[in-house]
Formats: C-alpha cells, structure tokens, sequence
C-alpha cells in the first residue's frame, strides 16, 4: 500500500531525531563527567601515556621529560628545584671539626639587647637549622670584644659549654650532668680569688660580686654554663656567662630567653656532639 506523501516525511524526520538523540546523549555525558572530575579534583593527576600511567606518587614521569623534572596539577613540568641556600652555620669557619652542634647568637649591632639566637645540627656533613630562631636578650650594654669583670656586655666568641647544667627546678631532661641548685650554691665572681668563675658551695659568700645562685627564682630555674674565661685567663676578663631564662629584660652580660625555648634548647644539646655557642653582631659573624 503506498504511504501518503505526508506521512513519509513524518517517518524521515523521526528517524533522523532519533539518530542525533542517539549520538548527543552519550558524547555529552562524557563531557560531563570529565568536567565534573577535573572540577572536584583540581589536583588529579593527568594522563600522560596511552597505556593508562599517570604523574603522580610512584607512576614516574612522560617519558619526555628531564627525569628530574616533576609533573604540575596542568601536566606540565615543574621547574627543578633550586640548590637550599647556605644556614648561617654553614659560613662559620673556627668550629672544631668534632662539633655537629651550634647555637648562633647575633644581633644587628653591637649596642642593643635584643638578639635572635639559633640552633644547628651537623647532619651528614650538612648544617641544618634544627629549630626556628628565637627571641633572645643579651647584656645591658649589647655585645663586647673587650668584656671586663662587671661590665654590662656579653662577650663576642666562639666558646664550649660546661659539663654540668644548673637549675633550682629539678633536672628538666638535659642530656649533660645536672646539679639541683640548692642554698649555698654560689657562683665565684671574685677576681681575688683562686677560684674565681667556678661554682661554689659555701656557708660564706666568695665575696666580689658573687652571686648566690638559689635566690635567683626566675633567671636561675634552669641554665647552662658557657665557658668564656674558662679556665681562666684573665682576672678581669669576667666571669657567670649563662644561658638562662629570662627575665623581661636585659641581661648583665648572658644570653637569656624565654623558660619554654630555653628547655628545647638545653634538652637538645648533647655534649657527645661538642656543641659550641657563636656571639657575636651580624657584621663580626664573618671571623667566625
């Protein structure tokens, strides 16, 4: 039976829809997802081989890439990573060659009290910061090449730490000897004496400016012993250089720093490792 005209068109034009319908849905669902993915996931890694490897942990990179190159979040190479710059300790040049731990203590001059003061592990052949810099104050008077018995000054150099640390509080975990100070505890600032810069336990004050070690609640919790004029070499060279904790204020010639940063710092030094403490202002530093 022949099909009206009218009919036939109809019938043509059904069939073509249907066609493009068949076509459009599926390739705009692939769209979609793909879109979907790359918008919930803006870090995915990005195909980069046929064969299904992708950049990322443990898939290695295009084969058409330097091998050091790493693959960005666009597919990309990422520019190799620069050479680390040089720590501060790295440019010190007087260290003994057993020392693989250093404290710097520097400052923008000579003459203010405020110092930033940081830490250093020599790890395989390597000085590596070991914790952010810290907040520190040193003597009333800034920083001396000259200091003298009583001056306000805390003394430049490159010096040891003693075998012993001190505190009235109990012993805080340090990994040197550890003395509890108690009453009668002194230490000798008497340039008279013949045991002047050393600790004393004595019913009677050394005389000089020695300074009775357990009334001082705040500074002398806890603190390490820095062997300027150790033995001595000078009578007037001073004596008492610590580190200790602070008090809100400037020294009369140590290094102080806040109780917390203190404790960090005297629980990591190990004297196994022949640990040395840098003073000095940045522009002395290069002596060093």
């Amino acid at each position: 039976m022949r099909v009206p005209q009218p009919a036939l068109w109809s019938a043509a034009v059904a069939i073509v829809a249907v066609a493009i319908v068949a076509v459009a849905i599926p390739a705009a669902v692939a769209l979609l997802q793909g879109t979907t993915t790359r918008t919930d996931h803006p870090w995915a890694p990005s195909e980069v081989s046929e064969s299904g490897a992708r950049s990322g942990i443990g898939a290695g990179v295009n084969s058409s890439q330097s091998p050091s190159a790493e693959v960005g979040p666009s597919g990309t190479p990422s520019p190799a990573p620069t050479a680390a710059k040089p720590t501060l300790a790295a440019r010190l040049r007087t260290l003994p060659e057993a020392t693989t731990q250093v404290i710097i203590v520097h400052a923008a001059g000579y003459s203010g009290t405020h110092a930033a003061l940081e830490t250093f592990s020599k790890v395989d052949g390597v000085w590596r910061q070991q914790f952010p810099a810290m907040a520190a104050r040193i003597g009333r008077d800034g920083f001396s090449d000259n200091h003298t018995e009583g001056a306000g000054t805390t003394p430049t150099g490159v010096y040891a730490f003693s075998d012993t640390m001190y505190g009235i509080d109990p012993n805080p975990g340090v990994r040197h000897a550890y003395h509890r100070i108690t009453i009668d505890d002194w230490w000798n600032e008497n340039p008279d004496s013949p045991d002047y810069n050393t600790f004393q336990h004595t019913p009677v004050s050394p005389g000089g400016s020695s300074e009775a070690l357990w009334t001082e609640t705040v500074a002398y919790r806890h603190f390490a012993v820095v062997r300027y004029n150790i033995p001595v070499t000078g009578h007037a060279r001073g004596s008492g250089i610590f580190v200790h904790v602070g008090t809100g204020r400037a020294t009369a010639g140590c290094v102080s720093l806040p109780r917390s940063d203190l404790l960090r710092v005297l629980t990591w030094l190990d004297p196994a490792k022949s640990p040395r403490i840098v003073l000095s202002p940045d522009s002395a530093l290069s002596r060093y």
